[in-house]
């Protein structure tokens, strides 16, 4: 194959160069007016929020069809779950990491991206890494959001991302970040909702449910079979309860470490193997969409479930099957 001559490299360079540009300006516009107007709309914003739709009776320990689901999702999410939407946003959050793509899409502004599912020292370091905190003020952050009601660690670094000044202070972030969770789940979560599904075991299951599942529809499939298990008493057995375990050992050098069988035996009130019910606090930060999933899971007579090398997702009604199961898929049990 021949070199590529030095005239056809800079073209190359330039038409890249161009597309980082542009997203990097759509990005900015889009974080801005979403990020810095959002307060001057805050009221109108508010006032068309309705509340999460619940598809659970915790008294009774059925799922049920809950005809508000569907007309909630369409006029909240779908608009911003299309391919095109969800691809910009990707690239965006992607490119926040590079400092070069911070620089092109604003010399005086930072783009901060918490994703769905991390846990609260990967949303501090990361959010640190890009403003340059030092240790003081990311503890100082940690605090500022832990101060903010419920009361809770982890499960209030609300996702999304964030447009806020190079120079911020843990408390500009801290702002910003506590009103996108009060806009987003505080204002949809209503004594009416509460009295059915409390506000922090929602976002435990929803915190548990980005760690277990993939798209919405997998996220309402095993929120199903969580919501079976706890119905009867029987302990919830997830994986990413042992990773959020062995993640907070100092001594691992991972948030979210690979789980042998041994873990099933570690000491913790967030074991789910050893305890039954569900874990004291979330294990990460859940999306709105994923407490959505957990307010209305798909109604199912499944206990155990597993996800295939695609991620295909198989679920069982008992444990027989459940092995019946791997074995077609992995070629053993479990």
């Amino acid at each position: 194959m021949t070199k590529p001559s030095l005239l056809t490299r800079v073209i190359s360079y330039l038409v890249l160069f161009s597309i980082a540009l542009v997203l990097g300006g759509m990005s900015f516009l889009l974080q801005y007016k979403s990020s810095v107007f959002k307060s001057s709309l805050e009221p109108t914003a508010v006032a068309q929020v309705y509340p999460f739709p619940v598809s659970v009776n915790t008294r009774t320990g059925e799922i049920f069809e809950n005809p508000a689901f569907d007309t909630f999702y369409q006029t909240t999410f779908a608009e911003a779950n299309t391919p095109p939407r969800q691809l910009l946003s990707k690239l965006a959050a992607v490119l926040s990491t590079q400092n070069w793509y911070q620089s092109l899409a604003s010399p005086i502004s930072r783009i901060v991206v918490i994703w769905p599912g991390e846990r609260k020292e990967e949303v501090v370091k990361h959010i640190g890494d890009i403003v340059g905190w030092d240790s003081a003020q990311r503890i100082e952050f940690q605090e500022l959001i832990n101060s903010q009601s419920p009361t809770l660690e982890d499960g209030k670094y609300f996702p999304g991302q964030y447009v806020t000044h190079r120079s911020a202070s843990p408390l500009d972030v801290a702002s910003l970040i506590s009103t996108r969770f009060t806009d987003e789940v505080i204002h949809r979560y209503p004594k009416t909702v509460s009295d059915q599904v409390p506000l922090e075991e929602a976002l435990i299951i929803a915190s548990l449910l980005e760690r277990e599942a993939s798209d919405f529809q997998n996220k309402r499939e095993v929120a199903g079979v969580i919501w079976n298990r706890l119905f009867i008493d029987m302990p919830l057995q997830l994986d990413a309860t042992l990773q959020y375990v062995k993640g907070s050992n100092p001594g691992v050098n991972k948030w979210w470490p690979v789980v042998r069988p041994a873990d099933k035996f570690l000491d913790s009130d967030f074991n789910s193997y050893q305890n039954k019910g569900l874990p004291p606090a979330p294990i990460a930060n859940p999306s709105a969409e994923a407490i959505l999933a957990a307010l209305n899971p798909i109604q199912t007579d499944c206990l155990y479930y597993f996800h295939g090398p695609s991620a295909d997702y198989y679920c069982s009604v008992d444990y027989e099957e459940h092995v019946s199961k791997l074995k077609q898929v992995y070629g053993r049990g479990q």
